[in-house]
């Protein structure tokens, strides 16, 4: 078995998360051996820091990276696909940007550095595992070594290419950002007097008096607030009010759901099949050729472990009859109880599982031991536990079971959790039983340790078929909505159409570019064709020629949108905007208003006086908790009792979260706290920054970045 093969299986490392750059390998790398990653294209799919993305070499990159999860057993769905192409993106802008950074700063990865990384004491865990020795259980760097140095004699091989041409750039690149990120967070510093300062001011605490008049006793309707003004607190607070490319819609839609007919319909060809059902003796092919969606489980169920419905009627049905049909969900469903018995309620056992095959991550099986090879050792065992071999040490040695570790042990199972070969041996056996039994898994030597309780358990078939869309039901849906949308060519004959056919309409915003779906339509499904109409064909006030067809995974839903509004990236206009800033904005003009009354107001007194408000007082204020209490949380309030002039004088209006206020600092002293030790608290802030930096630093190198991305025309 090649390495690069051997590392693939054993290790997974295309997919492993821990191993982050094991990805690129098969993504970014490729394009050492072609023309450079970014060259210029008219195909370009957008651009880095004016370095363009062309769409030909993306796209051959991602059928390779397509090719490669097939290979492994990881079968790409559109959404996956979406997934797959984002993250491609991010690996191109990462690189751009960083590559950057490295040559600034001046990082590199020598040879004799990355032969310390693969041979030293803390190899890529991936690269160990292939060469970990099954004897001692440790890392062989002689034969990693051996091995690398024979792979160097074969150039034209796929292996050579693999390791030398993605591999090993991979780690390279791995370790260049290990090193930027090391040496950011090792940059972060947290001088002792910034930590004293904030020390002292955390523990300062203050008494205040202050008037208090909330908001809401000026009545909204008399406070306007005009478009100038949206904007101007939209121009000053632009960070606030970033969007990015986005656009909404309304739209109806007209299910192709299953028709009351249809369901009838299926209830009759279900029920055609009774009488076969009921005199069948293959009852797991009979289902199999039938195409049930219940799939037989030919052992024993007790009552309490069954969750299927009408099963009290079921099981009172006589054995060998078929009850049914009867709707299941959205199933048509005939039962058949073919037998009944006394078993136990709960078991306890201990197994040893020879593999033939496992299971991948993706749910597919692989092939691990011939069926011969692994019923001989199954029965080999048996018969060395039968003479007096110690059973835990044959578990731990042999069992591919996760269970080897505890001894192989399974307590209290209960009914319908085992395969049914597996459930059938432990349920229909007495205490003691052993023997050897065959399961999809593999062969399991199985003793039963213990039995408890007494109750019935039946053996039943489901022959069970979903109900679903017939074509004329499909047709009738996807008629009407062409029709509607033929009917409905702007704005005013879209509203008109709906309300006419008593349609509700429904809306969706912040739909991006690359979204897989269009979000909160209450519409599962792939949406890229009504995304792509979106960007790259509508207008605002457009209505497609024909709807968009929309899969749940069951049957269509016929949507068809009205375009109601486009954002371009960059900063809100006013409509945008305005529902985010009308609050705060009649919340300054109000404390206007308050000010302009209080006037010229000296002392809480004339204050309280000028606008009809008790004084309050409030103790213990303090920055690390600006709670007022009996008011809330006003931070700028708990600020502002520690100015140094308010000791001496009233303050302004000062505008709050609920109210505007006048305040007086009364006093400012300091709570003790004779256990906070300084340099503890530096060096935890010191930690904090540096996880904090070394976890942001990448990111925040690509918001610096001038990044345009115009995937949406293309996918």
């Amino acid at each position: 078995m090649s390495i690069i093969q051997t590392l693939r299986e054993k290790a997974a490392w295309i997919m492993t998360a821990a191993i982050a750059f094991a990805l690129l390998v098969f993504v970014v790398e490729e394009g050492l051996r072609n023309k450079s990653i970014f060259g210029g294209s008219s195909n370009s799919l957008g651009k880095v820091n004016g370095t363009s993305i062309d769409r030909v070499e993306f796209e051959e990159k991602f059928k390779t990276l397509e090719t490669r999860y097939a290979q492994m057993g990881y079968p790409m769905d559109e959404n996956t696909r979406m997934q797959q192409r984002d993250r491609l993106w991010n690996e191109y802008v990462e690189n751009t940007v960083l590559d950057k950074e490295y040559d600034k700063l001046g990082l590199e990865v020598t040879d004799k550095e990355l032969g310390d990384f693969l041979y030293g004491a803390n190899p890529p865990q991936d690269f160990s595992q292939r060469f970990t020795n099954p004897q001692t259980g440790q890392f062989d760097a002689n034969q990693a070594y051996q091995t690398v140095q024979q792979l160097k004699k074969q150039k034209n091989s796929p292996d050579y290419f693999s390791f030398f041409g993605e591999y090993l750039p991979a780690l390279v690149k791995f370790r260049k950002k290990e090193k930027l990120e090391a040496m950011m967070a090792n940059s972060v510093y947290a001088p002792k007097w910034l930590i004293e300062k904030s020390t002292a001011e955390n523990s300062q605490i203050a008494s205040i008096s202050f008037v208090n008049v909330p908001y809401v006793t000026i009545p909204d309707s008399i406070v306007k607030i005009t478009d100038a003004e949206v904007m101007e607190y939209v121009n000053k607070n632009k960070s606030l009010f970033k969007q990015e490319k986005a656009g909404g819609i309304d739209y109806v839609y007209f299910s192709g759901a299953p028709s009351k007919a249809d369901s009838s319909a299926l209830q009759q060809g279900i029920l055609n099949l009774k009488d076969s059902f009921a005199k069948t003796t293959i009852v797991g092919q009979f289902l199999v050729n039938e195409n049930s969606q219940i799939l037989f489980y030919d052992s024993y169920i007790a009552r309490k472990e069954i969750k299927i419905q009408n099963i009290d009627t079921i099981i009172k049905s006589p054995v060998g009859s078929v009850y049914g049909p009867y709707m299941d969900g959205g199933s048509a469903t005939l039962a058949r109880v073919l037998s009944v018995r006394q078993i136990p309620e709960h078991v306890k056992v201990r197994h040893i599982l020879i593999a033939t095959q496992q299971q991948t991550q993706s749910g597919q099986f692989t092939q691990i031991r011939e069926e011969t090879e692994a019923k001989r050792l199954a029965d080999s065992i048996a018969l060395a536990i039968k003479t007096g071999s110690n059973f835990d040490t044959l578990c731990a040695k042999f069992s591919d079971d996760g269970t080897k570790d505890k001894g192989g042990i399974y307590d209290s199972v209960v009914t319908g959790k085992m395969v049914p070969p597996f459930n059938d041996f432990i349920f229909t056996n007495n205490t003691g039983a052993k023997g050897v039994v065959k399961t999809e898994f593999g062969y399991h030597y199985i003793e039963i340790l213990s039995q408890k309780g007494s109750v019935a358990g039946y053996k039943i078939a489901y022959l069970s078929k979903p109900v679903l869309t017939s074509d004329e039901t499909d047709n009738t849906a996807k008629g009407l909505a062409a029709q509607f949308a033929a009917e409905s060519r702007n704005k005013k004959q879209f509203e008109e159409n709906a309300k006419k056919r008593n349609l509700e309409i429904y809306n969706a915003a912040e739909i991006k570019p690359l979204d897989p779906i269009v979000r909160g339509v209450g519409i599962e499904g792939n949406s890229r064709e009504l995304v792509r109409w979106i960007f790259n064909d509508a207008k605002i006030g457009d209505v497609p020629e024909q709807p968009f067809a929309i899969s749940n995974g069951k049957y269509s839903i016929y949507m068809v949108p009205l375009l109601t509004h486009l954002y371009e990236e960059g900063t809100m206009g006013v409509d945008r905007a305005r529902p985010n800033t009308e609050f705060k904005i009649r919340q300054q003009k109000k404390a206007k208003q308050i000010a302009e009354k209080i006037g010229n107001a000296s002392s809480l007194d004339a204050v309280s006086k000028a606008i009809n408000q008790p004084i309050l007082k409030a103790d213990s204020v303090s920055f690390g908790n600006p709670q007022i209490a009996n008011v809330g949380f006003e931070p700028k309030i708990a600020g502002a009792a520690f100015n140094k002039n308010y000791q001496t004088k009233v303050s302004g209006v000062i505008a709050g979260e609920i109210g505007a206020f006048v305040i007086k600092t009364e006093s400012v002293g300091a709570v003790p706290n004779p256990g906070m030790d300084i340099k503890t608290q530096q060096a935890n802030q010191q930690q904090q920054l540096r996880m904090f930096t070394q976890r942001s630093i990448i990111e925040n190198i690509k918001k610096s970045a001038t990044i345009r991305d115009d995937r949406y025309k293309y996918f």
